[in-house]
């Protein structure tokens, strides 16, 4: 069996093909320009295997995810220049006639950790965030994505400003200072001119993030009590996710209990931010199990 995986980010794309054993036989990523050219660099790639049984998509968004909607399988109203409006599962099923899965990046991950682990200590719930050039959440309750009238929007969520952050204005083009306009990738220059890996973990602006992440983790605790929640993206890193912690930790001061935050709260077990692409083989040889 050969599965087809799309990552589709903000930034770029990692395309996969890979085995029923969901191990990697071969990858390639590329960055995300228009439409029209990111689309057919991704079809050329797939064009080179003809036995893939099925492609699993995972894509930045929103999405449209209605089978029943007008523009099903659409990027809709995306900040991303160009990409309003997108048939990309339109132009993916054009080009392949295979079973094609169509989710969010941010599920798609939430899959891959969820299917990682031993089945023995895999958790009832699990919600996946983001935190990247994008910021978003995935939501998994019994193996199954939240979402009827669409997907989670947890990157939108509107939270209590820091006292040292109230003169930033944030940089969501529709809200401005929701969770995604205060602490995404881009956020980092907006504030101090500097790239976030150029940034110390010491300067303050990490706690203020962290202050930030924490109460939306705080929300989806309170909201779906989760056996865990997974943080990964390009911004996350084990020292900036023990800040998340102690803000947390505050923040929920003893009301809920969710045991050790060390076990509650992790950086993803699939490395080098690859969970989507697992996830999307999973969904991709459920699809054809189907």
């Amino acid at each position: 069996m050969q599965l087809g995986s799309i990552e589709a980010g903000g930034t770029k794309f990692v395309c996969a093909v890979g085995s029923e054993q969901y191990e990697v036989i071969e990858q390639t990523q590329f960055p995300t320009t228009t439409p029209t050219e990111t689309l057919e660099r991704t079809v050329n790639f797939f064009k080179r295997f003809p036995n893939l049984d099925a492609i699993s998509i995972s894509s930045f968004g929103p999405i449209e995810i209605r089978k029943t909607a007008p523009k099903y399988g659409f990027i809709t109203n995306t900040p991303k220049p160009n990409w309003p409006d997108t048939d990309f599962l339109g132009y993916i099923k054009a080009a392949f006639d295979v079973p094609v899965v169509w989710t969010t990046d941010v599920n798609g991950s939430a899959y891959g950790e969820y299917i990682s682990l031993p089945v023995a200590k895999r958790p009832n719930s699990l919600v996946y965030f983001t935190i990247g050039t994008g910021v978003g959440a995935g939501e998994l309750v019994n193996g199954h994505f939240l979402g009827e009238l669409g997907h989670p929007e947890v990157g939108h969520v509107r939270l209590k400003r820091h006292p040292d952050d109230l003169d930033f204005a944030g940089i969501c083009p529709y809200h401005g200072d929701c969770l995604e306009g205060l602490v995404a990738g881009p956020t980092f220059e907006a504030r101090t001119g500097k790239k976030g890996q150029d940034v110390p973990l010491t300067d303050h602006v990490w706690d203020i993030m962290a202050y930030y992440i924490a109460q939306a983790a705080v929300q989806e605790t309170l909201m779906l009590r989760p056996d865990k929640i997974v943080f990964g993206g390009g911004v996350m890193s084990p020292a900036f996710l023990t800040k998340i912690r102690e803000q947390f930790k505050l923040l929920m001061n003893g009301y809920a209990d969710v045991g050790e935050l060390t076990d509650y709260m992790t950086m993803p077990v699939v490395p080098h931010n690859g969970s989507a692409t697992v996830g999307n083989f999973a969904l991709a040889k459920a699809q054809v199990k189907r």
